[in-house]
């Protein structure tokens, strides 16, 4: 992999700590703004919305900008609005560039895999994008818990100014690394590019993908009650158990990234199967303390070698949009981060306990075999009465 592609990954660490940190700082910024926990809790919801609006927004805005010029605006932006969030002393403020950080992470995560894709070359799509997926799985071990730790000892404030730092060498990385659009390249179309994403496999996969990606965030975002209100383990436990699931999730996108180019569906069969097995065992046996330590390794593994395989997959259907594919990736994985925690918000607030998350998480991935079985069925019948498939059509 090209040096640059790492550099990418180094910014979607400090863009995906950015996105989950905020689960250990609602408290201290609501007492610090004068506003309510669920006030300040809505700060993680702009911020999911603006990645959902913001991926193929930014990408058709930004469509025949040269990319490394993409990359940059989106990452300066981004440390610039985290700059204004430390230093702003008004609520309001600091939800407006919430949003406007979304915006610019959405943006550069879109141009980012599709640049990555490309410098990869042909055959290497799965690898690429596991590069940068690597990075929020990084954050979840390290970014997430440390900013956690900032919080506490320095206040909220100490974790933006340290998302700011790190996007630093970032934006340098990207300005030296990545190499400038040729001027032979041909200038992307919006109107083919959008109409090559109407494509049936593209939306199947981009389902499936969001249901599974649903299904992971729903229970990763309740864990904490769920191993201490359900497991027994004690709260300074939870912080370990967090990080046991970024391992987890770090193996799965290495996992995916060597298996998505070549043999997909020996992962997606299989690990898909397994996944919902291991949310439905999770489920049943979360009140053993020893099985949840090991379930939160291992649905970390699989969550993210399902998804990262589906993110890939999703990308080789969009060939033919190489500038918005990405784009259309990132916000199902982010409708997914959205409406897996509400669901399992919505399962608790209605008296099921802390235990229902897990189930949600189980019907999910169960709802996206449902969808995904007869819809490639009907795909491959009706692709075996037009042509001979591709031999990235046939993987699928």
């Amino acid at each position: 992999m090209p040096i640059a592609i790492y550099m990418l990954g180094l910014a979607v660490f400090a863009q995906g700590t950015s996105e989950f940190m905020l689960s250990g700082l609602v408290p201290g910024i609501a007492r610090d703004l004068h506003v309510s926990v669920p006030a300040a809790g809505a700060l993680t919801s702009a911020f999911a919305v603006g990645m959902i609006v913001g991926a193929p927004l930014t990408a058709v805005l930004s469509l025949r900008w040269p990319r490394r010029r993409a990359l940059l605006v989106f990452l300066t932006v981004f440390m610039i609005v985290h700059v204004a969030g430390a230093v702003t002393t008004g609520f309001g403020v600091l939800l407006a560039a919430r949003v406007a950080g979304a915006l610019a992470n959405a943006g550069f995560l879109a141009v980012g895999l599709a640049t990555a894709t490309a410098m990869a070359g042909p055959g290497a799509t799965g690898r690429a994008a596991s590069v940068l997926l690597s990075g929020i799985t990084l954050a979840c071990v390290a970014g997430v818990p440390a900013g956690a730790v900032l919080g506490q000892v320095w206040g909220w404030r100490s974790a933006f100014w340290a998302v700011a730092v790190v996007s630093v060498p970032a934006v340098v990385a990207v300005a030296r690394a990545v190499p400038p659009t040729p001027p032979d390249a041909a200038v992307p179309d919006a109107r083919r590019e959008l109409l090559a994403l109407r494509r049936p496999r593209l939306l199947v996969t981009l389902l499936l993908g969001a249901l599974v990606n649903g299904a992971t965030f729903c229970t990763f975002t309740y864990l904490a009650p769920v191993v201490t209100d359900v497991g027994g383990y004690g709260r300074q436990w939870v912080p370990v158990l967090l990080a046991l699931f970024g391992l987890g999730s770090f193996a799965g996108v290495s996992i995916g990234g060597r298996m998505a180019d070549r043999r997909p569906m020996w992962l997606l069969v299989p690990g898909g199967l397994a996944l919902l097995a291991g949310w439905i065992v999770f489920g049943a046996a979360a009140g053993n303390a020893a099985a949840v330590f090991v379930l939160v390794f291992v649905q970390g593994t699989l969550s993210f070698a399902v998804g990262s395989t589906l993110i890939a997959r999703a990308l080789y259907a969009a060939a033919d949009a190489p500038s918005l594919g990405g784009s259309f990736a990132t916000a199902a994985f982010n409708v997914g981060a959205t409406a897996g925690p509400l669901l399992g918000g919505v399962a608790i607030g209605a008296g099921l306990g802390y235990r229902s998350p897990l189930w949600v998480s189980a019907l999910l991935v169960a709802l996206a075999f449902t969808v995904a079985v007869p819809a490639l069925a009907a795909l491959r019948a009706g692709r075996a009465g037009r042509r001979t498939p591709s031999p990235q059509d046939a993987a699928l």
